[in-house]
């Protein structure tokens, strides 16, 4: 039975950690947060008391880490790769910048490991029902032998390139893509609430013509709430987007629609709404709109 240690039991990395339980994985947990470790064990996990007790013996090792830095720290400095037998393969699965993933790939495979590069895109709803997007970026051989955990995880895998950092490029045009989605719905309905148009009927009429987008459909209705359910942090899309930007200097891409959209998220951060749903990007545009 392959056995699975998993590192970031947040908001999609435990019901993903979840979920490789129930399809019979060995998953042994670790969180600095003990409720979310006794969730996971409550689910038919097992506890870890430290990333490297997560990773002694493990097959794999996942890691839902909030960015770079942290896998980074987790790997090398609290010492999870060293615990991790020879040829173990690491999963990162977190969205982090491709040059960061690239040298942390180089380490990883100086080693004596396999690296995985597979980022995820369907947010909270997709680690519940399983069915993340998943960019994969190894070599086929590694991305072969992380398939079982990858098809527990989501149901549309892509091998996007041989090369580690390649899965985290296709996340970051991904996100470049909803972030901008994102913002230019709440900029429409912002306009909308401006000259006094009912909103639930704007949304109703945007949803079903050609301006329409999947982003529109689903934060649309939450741009209409003062307090929806979170399902997606504003601050999720200040880091994501800056990794956009940075991304576009590093290959010398103009990307002036993203770095717009990173300010209207950034602008609803700064108010103290970073951990409220991503919708709320519209509260940038009341305020600017305000009389």
């Amino acid at each position: 039975m392959t056995t699975i240690g998993f590192i970031g039991l947040g908001a999609m990395g435990l019901p993903m950690a979840k979920n490789l339980v129930a399809r019979g994985f060995t998953v042994r947990g670790f969180d600095m947060r003990q409720a979310a470790v006794g969730a996971l064990a409550k689910a038919g996990g097992m506890r870890a008391a430290s990333a490297v007790e997560a990773s002694a013996g493990a097959d794999i090792l996942v890691l839902m880490v909030v960015n770079a830095a942290q896998a980074e720290t987790i790997l090398f400095s609290d010492g999870a790769l060293t615990a991790l037998p020879e040829n173990g393969i690491v999963v990162l699965m977190a969205t982090c910048p491709p040059g960061a993933v690239e040298k942390i790939a180089a380490r990883v495979l100086e080693a004596g490991r396999r690296f995985v590069d597979a980022p995820v895109s369907g947010g909270v709803v997709g680690a519940e029902n399983a069915t993340l997007t998943i960019m994969a970026a190894a070599p086929q051989a590694a991305v072969e032998a992380a398939q079982p955990v990858l098809d527990a995880l989501g149901d549309k895998i892509f091998h996007v390139g041989e090369k580690p950092g390649q899965g985290a490029m296709v996340k970051t045009v991904n996100q470049l893509l909803c972030g901008a989605h994102i913002a230019v719905a709440a900029e429409a309905l912002s306009l909308a609430a401006k000259v006094g148009v009912d909103l639930a009927v704007m949304l109703s009429i945007l949803s079903g013509s050609s301006a329409s987008s999947w982003m529109l459909k689903n934060r649309g209705p939450r741009m209409l709430q003062a307090e929806p359910e979170v399902t997606s942090a504003v601050d999720i899309f200040v880091k994501d987007l800056g990794i956009v930007l940075e991304t576009g200097r590093d290959v010398k891409a103009a990307l002036p629609l993203a770095a717009l959209a990173h300010q209207m998220f950034l602008a609803v951060s700064g108010q103290g709404g970073g951990n409220d749903d991503d919708s709320q990007v519209i509260r940038a545009y009341r305020a600017l709109n305000a009389p």
